[in-house]
């Protein structure tokens, strides 16, 4: 029986060398996890103070009140333009009509301020393009999304970023996500005559 009894406890004094080297593996493994949610749960937090110091300095210089939901927009049409466009041998060129579909009338009020930079601004945009470009329903949308960009980037109101910018542009995107909302709903064409 001495034997059976000495198995057994050389069999009880190998189980707990194991499992004190088990134990540290599981508390090195426990402490590295902790480590680690520490530092990023001290990187958002450090990166959320950044972010609503610069966004509590950006509202003290907007202060932009929402209409009532219920207002009706206010449509302002611009003035017909003929522009020459960028086709080869320059002989192509367009006359719009263009309507803007605003949020409120103060808005307009503000853009009526700013349009000769926003027709110029516009008229760049047109030279710039084909008559190819121009003439398919894509190719006015997109006019339409850049004039909207356009008027944006005159007035300071917030522009809507395509996705897949590039990480560079984040910057850029926050600061702009800090200004009004863009008030300009829709660019409406009442003529679209390419000749």
């Amino acid at each position: 029986m001495s034997d059976a009894a000495a198995a057994t406890a050389d069999a009880s004094a190998a189980k707990p060398k194991k499992s004190k080297k088990m134990l540290f593996i599981i508390l090195g493994v426990v402490l590295l996890l902790g480590l680690v949610a520490g530092g990023g749960a001290l990187y958002m937090i450090k990166a959320n103070t950044t972010e609503e110091g610069d966004h509590e300095a950006e509202e003290e210089e907007v202060h932009y009140e929402a209409p009532d939901p219920g207002t009706p927009p206010t449509f302002l049409p611009l003035e017909s333009m003929v522009v020459n466009l960028a086709d080869p041998g320059g002989n192509r060129y367009a006359q719009l009509g263009i309507t803007l579909q605003l949020q409120d009338a103060a808005t307009e009020e503000a853009i009526k301020v700013y349009m000769p930079t926003i027709r110029n601004g516009i008229l760049l945009i047109i030279s710039q393009r084909t008559s190819e470009q121009m003439l398919g329903i894509e190719g006015k949308e997109k006019l339409a999304r850049d004039i909207i960009a356009e008027i944006a980037h005159v007035m300071g109101y917030q522009v809507e970023e395509p996705e897949g910018a590039e990480e560079a542009d984040r910057h850029k995107r926050r600061k702009r996500r800090r200004a009004p909302p863009n008030p300009v709903q829709e660019v409406l064409f009442s003529s679209f005559i390419i000749q």
